[in-house]
């Protein structure tokens, strides 16, 4: 909800697909820089009490941003600069509750699944969320839907209190945290599998992923809706997304992810490439679907490819990578497809990232099919 009422607002007040991208690079530009001690941090301490920190933090900067949007004559300056804080807290809070996983689930088999339960659980908000912000900002305004944000918080660390973990044990240290990074370094250019994920995740979050980015122009200029209208393209993504996470939840343990991870990328691709080409609710919510179908299964694959063949004293740090690739290489995107997209127009800025999607499933298929097959 935060999320789409802060793209919203800012693109309302500006009209600026620049600054749009802009604000998406706020928000997420910080994990880039950080993740990696992110990662050594989760590795390092009690993942619990690290996650637990960050969702207080998070739960406090959204009350900021209610307070400055209810009560103060506030600018997009106000609110790009409580992205950034934003961004710097997911920098420390994804290594950490991610790599947790692992800690939750008693037999090791079923990581893969709970990884996927775990999608689903972030894609169920991702539909019911965007369409919510919609409607709220459409009928009460964006200060409500920022206070709703800011509350939910409250379930969020009850929700971790109740849980049960096993005692957090921790581990002699005899180098500097510096060390800990240059190591997760190293392991991930010894381990060639592993590390040709992360540059393919990378480059799809640098050229593809940030496509959501131009909906707010594409709901107000393509489509000629609203608020509510740009809610539900994000909703209609996460739809799709939440399809991908059920499937991948109910895959048996040796299902061959890598050849998946293929026909997910396709499927991301093709689904940008003809919601680019649409001017009409029912095939732009359709196209929605598909792209955010293989989205999904695109980024959640990788993700269990590296965290159940990593070892598990390197997983926090292989983790900070994910995240770094992930919502690192997002808001350098965001600004590119931004810049593109003042020039050339969004739908046609949107058919070159389909088209640069399954160029890159393209590159990357021989080495990818290899593995799948050994």
């Amino acid at each position: 909800m935060q999320r789409t009422a802060v793209y919203w607002v800012i693109y309302m007040q500006t009209h600026s697909a620049f600054i749009l991208g802009l604000s998406v690079f706020a928000s997420q530009f910080p994990s880039f820089l950080l993740s990696l001690l992110g990662g050594a941090i989760a590795d390092r301490y009690d993942r619990f009490k690290v996650l637990l920190f960050t969702q207080f933090a998070s739960m406090l900067q959204a009350i900021v941003v209610t307070l400055i949007v209810i009560f103060t004559d506030y600018s997009v300056v106000e609110l790009i600069v409580l992205s950034i804080l934003l961004g710097i807290i997911n920098a420390f809070d994804v290594p950490a509750r991610q790599s947790l996983v692992h800690y939750m689930v008693e037999k090791k088999e079923d990581v893969g699944n709970a990884i996927a339960l775990n999608s689903t659980m972030v894609n169920l908000a991702r539909l019911l969320g965007p369409a919510f912000a919609g409607f709220i900002l459409e009928t009460f305004g964006e200060g409500i839907c920022f206070m709703l944000n800011s509350l939910s918080f409250i379930a969020v660390i009850v929700s971790l209190l109740m849980m049960q973990l096993p005692a957090h044990i921790p581990q002699a240290r005899t180098q500097k945290m510096l060390a800990d990074l240059k190591d997760g370094l190293h392991y991930l250019r010894s381990t060639p599998s592993l590390a040709i994920l992360i540059v393919l995740l990378s480059l799809m979050s640098l050229l593809v992923l940030p496509y959501t980015t131009l909906f707010p122009i594409i709901a107000k200029e393509t489509l000629g809706g609203d608020a509510t209208i740009y809610g539900y393209l994000n909703s209609f993504v996460g739809l799709g997304a939440l399809s991908g996470a059920i499937l991948l939840a109910s895959l048996k343990a040796n299902s061959n992810l890598r050849k998946l991870l293929i026909i997910a990328t396709s499927c991301f691709g093709l689904g940008i490439l003809f919601f680019s080409l649409s001017s009409t609710l029912f095939f732009s919510y359709l196209f929605c679907i598909v792209a955010g179908f293989g989205m999904m299964l695109h980024v959640t694959i990788i993700n269990t490819l590296l965290q159940t063949t990593s070892d598990a004293h390197m997983r926090g740090r292989v983790i900070s990578y994910f995240a770094m690739a992930f919502f690192g290489m997002q808001p350098l995107g965001a600004l590119l497809i931004g810049t593109i997209s003042h020039y050339l127009g969004a739908a046609q800025t949107l058919l070159l990232e389909g088209c640069a999607a399954l160029l890159i499933i393209a590159l990357f298929f021989p080495y990818i099919y290899k593995r799948a097959k050994a």
